[in-house]
């Protein structure tokens, strides 16, 4: 069941299932709490209190919000963790693996681990080895398509080329949730928002982050030349022996939806550590 909390700016649709450690999944943008729907049933199963939340713009979460940075979502996460009280495990989708990094900095009382997918936490570059990438260059001109010209149809090609071969099996029906729920007022402003915003200000903050991070990358995944790479570097920019990565093969930018037994075969050993 849908609740909302009302914080500075604006309200923030959440849902919370089960008992146990308290476990915040945050979503990529241009989605929505039901990015989740594989894994968080697994959580709850496993023994955690799952809280799945809309980022701001996005879902049942209202619109009109001033800005959408990273900085920005990292505060909304921290404001749910505090309103559910005590700590949490927050699990963050690209735009938003950056948001987790800047609240477990920011208030690492409340953030016992993270577990980032396909995150963009660092300022990018581009070098000639990723131009060489197809797939690379094929997501890159569709979400410049949709960020330019605000089109769902650009952003369901990205989507296309971010799912490379396996679909999951609702796949129809979600994208026509999506594309419905972007032709909203309001709601393709926020996505053309977070997708011109930097994550420099996520990557300043890898070097303070104080609990276990795992990074779990798609190794077909068509936002970086080299998804292993850009999850080294990640891990490079964390304190020495904070942080690990894995790779799920033939993923694109969302394993946790296109394969998620897989991710779940490395997020659950990871979470069982952080609680023994």
């Amino acid at each position: 069941m849908t609740q909302f909390l009302e914080i500075d700016g604006g309200t923030l649709a959440y849902d919370v299932t089960g008992d146990g450690p308290l476990v915040v999944l945050a979503h990529g943008m241009g989605d929505s709490r039901a990015a989740y729907r594989f894994l968080a049933p697994a959580l709850v199963a496993a023994g955690y209190r799952v809280a799945a939340v809309d980022l701001r713009g996005h879902g049942e979460s209202s619109v009109g919000w001033p800005s959408a940075t990273r900085t920005d979502l990292a505060g909304d996460l921290i404001a749910l963790v505090r309103h559910l009280g005590g700590a949490a495990t927050l699990v963050g989708h690209s735009i938003a693996g950056g948001a987790v990094t800047i609240a477990a900095a920011q208030a690492p009382e409340l953030v016992t681990a993270l577990v980032e997918i396909a995150p963009f936490t660092r300022k990018q570059t581009v070098s000639l080895a990723d131009l060489r990438v197809a797939a690379y260059r094929r997501g890159t001109t569709h979400l410049l398509g949709m960020g330019l010209l605000g089109s769902t149809r650009q952003w369901e090609k990205y989507l296309d080329v971010a799912y490379p071969g396996v679909k999951p099996a609702d796949w129809a029906v979600r994208l026509e949730q999506i594309t419905t729920m972007l032709q909203e007022p309001g709601r393709m402003k926020m996505l053309q928002k977070m997708g011109t915003s930097t994550p420099a200000d996520a990557g300043a903050q890898l070097g303070n982050v104080t609990c276990p991070t795992l990074i779990v990358q798609g190794s077909l995944d068509p936002d970086w030349g080299s998804p292993r790479a850009e999850g080294e570097a990640v891990l490079a920019d964390l304190p020495a022996g904070l942080g690990q990565l894995r790779m799920i093969d033939g993923a694109g930018h969302y394993p946790h939806v296109q394969y998620p037994e897989q991710t779940l075969a490395v997020v659950l050993p990871f979470l069982a550590g952080v609680r023994a």
